[in-house]
Formats: C-alpha cells, structure tokens, sequence
C-alpha cells in the first residue's frame, strides 16, 4: 500500500495522519452530542476534549517510544514523525486518562461518568483508527498463504493489500477493527437499553478491547516488547481486571447511608 495520501513535492499528507484525524473527528463528535445531553456545558466539553486529545496523542507517542527507546535515541528527530505510525493506544488511554482525572477534578465533575459516556466514542476511534494501519502495512501477523485469507470473511481489497513484498500476511489491524466496531455497538446497545452504576460502561469497554486484544496481540509481529513480554497483553490483562473490577464493585455505603437503614429498621420493629 502507498502511505502518502497527496504527495505535493515538499509536502505530503500521510493515509496515517488523515485516518487518525477522522478517528478522533467522529469520536469527539459522538461524545460531545451524548455528554450534552446529559447535561454538560458545551464550554467544558470542547475544553475537555481539545486538551484529552492532545495528552492521548503525546501519551501515545511517548507509550511507542518507550518500548523503542534504543531506536530513537540513535534518531532523535524520529520521535515526532506520528504520521510514519507509532500510535499505541494503552499509552493513548494513559495519557487521555490523567488529562480527564485532572479536568473532573478542577470542575468537580464525575470521572466513571464522563468516562461511562467517552468509553463509545473511543472504541469506535479505535474501529477507525486501525486503518491507518493498513495503509502503512504494519500492525500485521504473520506469513500466511492467501487461500486461507481467502477462506475468511475478509473483503478482497484487505487481502490484496496484505501482499506485502510479495507475501501475504494476517490482517490483525482488521480483526481488531472489526472487533472494535461490535464493541462499539454493544456499548452504545447497553447504554439505551440496560442500567449500568457508574463505571460500567467503562469497565464493559475494558473486558471486551482487552480479550480480543489480548490474543489478537499473539499473532502481531511487531510487538512492543519488555524483556520476554508481549506489553500489550500485560496491560490487557490489568485492564481485564479493572474492567472486572468497575462492572461487579459493590457500591460502598456511606456512614449517613448506614444511619437512615438503622432509623428505619428501629422504626419497623417499634
């Protein structure tokens, strides 16, 4: 696959850079329609959004960077080419995650409640996201023969952009794609139908990107590594845990909770 969207000579516009840009454009979109309606001022949002997305893209970069620290310390200048990839999305939660903590406590909002209502915006983001990927001919697994590709519910256009050099690899950029965009449907299918306590939402988000990422990171060949440890699925795993941990948590009581069930109990039995 070609990278470069519009070669202008001195100039090019990257697949990579535009899809990203779309990603983010229609998850902020969704957000800012679903946080308005709960209620949120239109001000705070735009604010909360302009900045979140900045410290996910640093938080991002800097995840990749990290774990190819020996690479870029010997080419410093390519620590800030995003447009060639280099995008990890658990450093991107990371970095999205601290700006949202940060903006709730100033303003004294909810944290699992803005969250509850980004967690849609963000997996769809994620369904996008991922075709920045093909374009660039990474975040692929490993050498498979094209009959197998064949045999798949993968479109033709996938699987000829897989022949990469003369071999054909697994699409996992279109397997999590795929997946991320079930995800997305669910999310938004439980938030209408079913009531979730705060964090549920996020903690559904959590188990579902985490399993399928999990083992599809088994198949990825360009893993970031730390010693023997694929990373990514050490921290799909954490977050399998929290996403646990935020769906089944019991609601703790308060001590003004725990007083009114014993007037009312004393109540009853006098």
């Amino acid at each position: 696959m070609n990278p470069i969207l519009i070669d202008l000579g001195p100039i090019q516009i990257y697949w990579y850079s535009v899809i990203i840009l779309l990603a983010m454009l229609i998850g902020s979109v969704i957000f800012l329609k679903a946080a308005k309606k709960e209620g949120y001022k239109e001000e705070f949002l735009t604010n909360l959004i302009f900045y979140t997305i900045i410290f996910a893209i640093i938080g991002a970069r800097l995840y990749y960077v990290i774990f190819n620290l020996g690479y870029y310390l010997k080419n410093p200048l390519e620590i800030i080419a995003v447009w060639n990839g280099g995008l990890a999305i658990h450093g991107g939660i990371i970095g999205g995650s601290i700006c949202l903590l940060y903006h709730c406590l100033k303003y004294k909002k909810s944290f699992l409640r803005l969250a509850d209502l980004l967690a849609p915006s963000l997996i769809l983001g994620q369904a996008i996201g991922r075709w920045g990927n093909f374009f660039n001919s990474e975040a692929h697994g490993p050498q498979v023969a094209r009959e197998v590709l064949e045999k798949l519910p993968i479109p033709k256009f996938v699987i000829n952009g897989m022949n990469i050099d003369g071999v054909y690899y697994h699409p996992t950029f279109f397997y999590e794609s795929v997946w991320c965009l079930l995800g997305f449907i669910i999310l938004i299918t439980l938030k209408k139908k079913v009531k979730l306590r705060r964090g549920g939402l996020t903690g559904i988000y959590f188990i579902w990107y985490s399993v399928a990422r999990f083992f599809i990171e088994s198949l990825r060949t360009d893993s970031l590594m730390l010693g023997h440890i694929k990373v990514a699925q050490a921290i799909s795993v954490l977050l399998f845990i929290l996403g646990l941990y935020l769906l089944f948590r019991k609601k703790k009581q308060t001590r003004i909770n725990k007083l009114k069930e014993r007037m009312e109990f004393y109540a009853r039995k006098f």
